[in-house]
């Protein structure tokens, strides 16, 4: 009983220690298109870096070595209406002096953006035709494409430069401006984080000729900035330390794997080490994969195998072990790869997959 409390205080005390950083940054000293960049990263670490917090910011501002401006993984997507894929574009050349909004219209053949509560005429597409159909009623944007699903298709797709040619002659009118379907999507990380740290410096992002991507400048505080994607710079990639192991093994066997080939079983001892996890089984090939959490049925806990106690709980209902179940097999942690990834207590001769942590 006197040992038991000992650890019960011992967890209080130890809970506010635990940090951990889950990814590694590597500053790339070669100038690349952003697009060029999210390649050369996704082929040789895990993607441009992704930044989750102040301390990962710290982090991967001591790896920058000289003073030019660095890409990382935030960007600002350009999405057709009708999902087709963005590989054509016709900006004009003062494309950004119409204002900072998210839509696109199309006046004298070319392209600028525009708040999307701004009102315009707009061209819709119907597929029963083949062909566009020009609504000169004004609209917002949201309010046209509405429309345009309801009554036709969809707002217009411009795949390419004849297409553009063709809704400027239905136009006739070199002075009207026309929403077409393109839009620019809320920012988001190249590798699908759901992080929504944010490091803007003041008055940004401020907008462009889109698609936007984001840079570090080279000041003391490192705070972000908006650029376009086009632009050529040095770049920063991230390599996570998380890795998925697709074998079935059970609770014992993975533990001696990821010792053996990297580090150890992962301990998931904070809500952002779980959002990656929760990433990463969504691909196992079993219905739970094993973590590094242990229970003890001599002291009654529950522990991971770094040393850490078990802060942050993810449990699902009834699946903290019950002091009855330390009268059969031992039981060790495992999160569930479907639903909302909670956590899950079983048997250690379990066959499941597991995640190793790759490096310390």
């Amino acid at each position: 009983m006197t040992q038991t409390l000992y650890f019960r205080l011992l967890l209080i005390a130890l809970c506010s220690l635990s940090e951990c950083f889950q990814r590694r940054y590597h500053y790339i000293d070669m100038t690349m298109k952003w697009t060029d960049a999210q390649r050369y990263c996704r082929e040789h670490y895990t993607d441009l870096a992704t930044v989750d917090n102040m301390n990962d910011m710290k982090q991967l501002m001591s790896q920058l070595n000289n003073n030019q401006n660095v890409w990382i993984g935030l960007y600002n997507k350009l999405k057709w209406s009708m999902g087709d894929p963005v590989n054509y574009t016709n900006w004009g050349t003062n494309s950004d002096k119409y204002g900072d909004g998210n839509c696109v219209f199309m006046r004298n053949g070319t392209w600028s953006y525009q708040k999307c509560d701004q009102k315009s005429t707009f061209i819709c597409y119907n597929e029963t035709i083949k062909g566009y159909v020009y609504e000169t009623s004004n609209k917002m944007w949201r309010d046209a494409q509405s429309f345009c699903r309801q009554l036709h298709t969809d707002l217009v797709t411009v795949r390419n430069q004849n297409e553009n040619d063709q809704i400027q002659k239905i136009i006739n009118n070199s002075q009207i401006s026309v929403w077409i379907g393109l839009f620019s999507d809320s920012w988001e990380w190249s590798d699908k984080s759901d992080s929504t740290f944010r490091y803007w410096m003041s008055g940004e992002p401020n907008g462009g000729s889109y698609p936007m991507c984001t840079e570090v400048p080279m000041d003391p505080q490192g705070q972000w900035n908006d650029a376009g994607c086009s632009q050529s710079k040095t770049f920063v990639c991230h390599e996570d330390n998380l890795v998925l192991i697709n074998k079935n093994m059970s609770w014992s066997d993975a533990l001696s794997y990821c010792r053996l080939n990297h580090v150890d079983l992962v301990s998931v001892d904070s809500e952002e080490i779980q959002r990656r996890v929760s990433g990463l089984v969504q691909k196992a090939s079993t219905r739970a994969v094993w973590l590094g959490l242990r229970h003890s049925c001599s002291v009654g806990i529950w522990f991971w195998m770094n040393g850490e106690m078990v802060c942050y709980q993810n449990w699902a209902p009834g699946n903290k072990t019950a002091v009855d179940d330390c009268d059969r097999e031992v039981k060790s942690g495992a999160v569930q790869s479907g639903g909302d990834q909670r956590w899950i207590s079983l048997p250690q001769s379990k066959q499941l997959n597991f995640i190793c942590i790759k490096y310390d």
